[in-house]
């Protein structure tokens, strides 16, 4: 088990740490600056559009899906890892590498299981980053972490299907350039639970499709939006089925494990860029006639800060390798664990970060307040800690039966 990064991977990573540097992070305040000027919060800022064709001229675009294509790069999980912590320093990096979730989860299942009409319609202006996409899972009316409880019903009408339901906390489809929703919802509610399920493409201007309200986050409205839609008799052809009648359940899995370890791996970047930042504050701040870097105290939160960042980097690039491996669904017990894991520790990473800046660390001058928030959502996206918890649980105490 080796994790020094392969010369691929090492050639990729000089490039994205120069067009990082020398792009993504001068145009944070830039992006910040023309979503205000417009007056909406779901402006798509300009700059990320010039980022998108600069990282595209550079080879840096598609680099988190594992099939070769004529769009992709074809990097394994343990070549996209450290690659994908370096988008995690910036918010706008993903989306300039055509890497952004919930895209990169749409556009992995449609190449897993889409039909060529649907790739040709979709996941190819996908790939091009023409277009953006949600994914309509979660629920207001029933426990989601157990994706089992959906209710919105997909049933057969002639050729066509007909929804309805209503969904909520679904991310991306405040911004207008978002065209397609891939929903779960059940087509056979008397069949076996785990095959009740189907997924379908949902284009957002069919008519019955409505959305209620954008959702914010701790306060924050996100560019991206997180949304609550209403489908009312909404009716599609049945060629929009993704895979097949009673797959849902095993598609949603399919789309959750590399999603899973592309959170992390970003999670474990913005606990990078928290610590940069809190080591530059304590050494330029001084209180009580001493640099604040001389306090004990801040000595401890640095150390941890670095221990644990290492810690969960190596768990993280160990789930990669077991997934490259010997496959997703085997290295289930990995993937859960860095799920619970990432998060809190970067968590932990911004708070320390938050309170070696005082006052500013809360306010809108450093970005460690959103980081916060937007890494606390983790704790819950893709499924909450203890159910992740409960899966690893389960897998140790098999051995005992």
């Amino acid at each position: 088990m080796d994790f020094a990064l392969s010369p691929t991977a090492e050639e990729y990573r000089g490039r994205l740490v120069e067009f990082m540097d020398d792009f993504v992070y001068p145009a944070e305040e830039v992006a910040e600056s023309q979503v205000a000027a417009s007056g909406d919060p779901h402006h798509h800022p300009e700059v990320l559009e010039e980022l998108k064709a600069e990282a595209r001229a550079r080879g840096l675009w598609n680099l988190f899906l594992p099939h070769e294509t004529k769009w992709t790069s074809g990097l394994s999980n343990l070549d996209y890892a450290p690659l994908a912590e370096i988008t995690g320093r910036s918010p706008l990096a993903p989306e300039a590498l055509n890497c952004s979730a919930p895209d990169t989860g749409n556009m992995e299942i449609l190449t897993m299981f889409g039909t060529p009409e649907q790739q040709e319609e979709w996941l190819q202006p996908l790939l091009e980053g023409e277009i953006r996409s949600c994914f309509a899972m979660t629920e207001p009316a029933v426990a989601s972490s157990d994706a089992t409880n959906i209710t919105t019903s997909i049933r057969r009408d002639g050729d066509d299907y007909v929804i309805d339901g209503h969904k909520w906390w679904i991310s991306g489809a405040a911004d207008a350039r978002c065209k397609v929703a891939i929903l779960m919802g059940k087509t056979d509610p008397l069949a076996a639970t785990h095959r009740q399920q189907s997924m379908v493409l949902v284009p957002l201007d069919t008519p019955g499709v409505r959305v209620v309200r954008n959702l914010t986050v701790f306060g924050y409205t996100d560019q991206e939006g997180h949304c609550e839609i209403e489908f009312d008799s909404v009716r599609v052809p049945r060629r929009n089925l993704l895979g097949e009648e009673g797959g849902g359940f095993a598609i949603a899995q399919a789309r959750l494990g590399p999603g899973r370890i592309h959170h992390c791996m970003r999670s474990i970047g913005a606990a990078e860029r928290a610590l940069e930042l809190m080591c530059r504050r304590v050494l330029g701040r001084t209180a009580f006639g001493r640099p604040i870097a001389e306090q004990g105290v801040v000595q401890q939160w640095i150390a941890d800060s670095r221990l644990e960042i290492d810690q969960v980097r190596w768990y993280t690039l160990h789930a990669a390798w077991a997934m490259d491996r010997f496959g997703n669904k085997a290295a289930r017990t990995e993937i859960a664990g860095i799920k619970v894991l990432a998060p809190s520790m970067a968590l932990r990473v911004v708070d320390r970060a938050i309170q070696a800046f005082g006052a500013a660390g809360v306010g809108p001058d450093v970005p460690l307040a959103r980081m916060y928030a937007g890494l606390r959502t983790l704790r819950i996206a893709d499924g909450p800690d203890e159910v992740h918890r409960r899966s690893v649980a389960r897998r140790e105490l098999a051995a005992y039966l």
